[in-house]
This record gives C-alpha cells, sequence and structure tokens, in this order.
C-alpha cells in the first residue's frame, strides 16, 4: 500500500489507475492517515433459479380484462 498526502493526491490524480489495476493508495493529512483510495470491483451474485417454486400461486385468470371500476380506478376517471 503506497501512502500519500492530500497535496500529492491533488497533484497526481493518476493514482487512480494504479486503483483500477488493483494497488490500494493511502491518503493522510499532516502525515495522518484520512482516506483510502481503492478499486471498486462490482459484486457478482449468483442467481438460484427455482428457490420460489411451490410458493408462489398464479391464478388461472390473472391476465384477464379488469372489470370497469377498477379499470377507471388506474385510469383515474
Amino acid at each position: 500500500m503506497t501512502t500519500v498526502n492530500i497535496h500529492e493526491a491533488k497533484t497526481q490524480l493518476s493514482k487512480v489507475d494504479a486503483a483500477m489495476r488493483g494497488e490500494e493508495t493511502l491518503i493522510a493529512k499532516a502525515g495522518k492517515p484520512a482516506a483510502k483510495l481503492v478499486s471498486i470491483v462490482p459484486h457478482k451474485t449468483k442467481r438460484k433459479f427455482g428457490i420460489l417454486k411451490g410458493k408462489i400461486k398464479i391464478s388461472r385468470d390473472f391476465d384477464a380484462p379488469l372489470d370497469d371500476k377498477v379499470l377507471a380506478g388506474f385510469e383515474g376517471r
């Protein structure tokens, strides 16, 4: 891990490229650690298909036309 002062970090923004390569940079103010520059790694989750099988029921008429009163409510009439 590299340590740089705030002034140096401002003048050498190229440290972002190093962070993108996986290197960590510690930014210090008056010699005291203030922040850490690290790359952002997207979080990938693995999807499990069928996890809700048997827990959800869809009625046979779920796509049937809505009655006029309900439809009017959605349309703001």
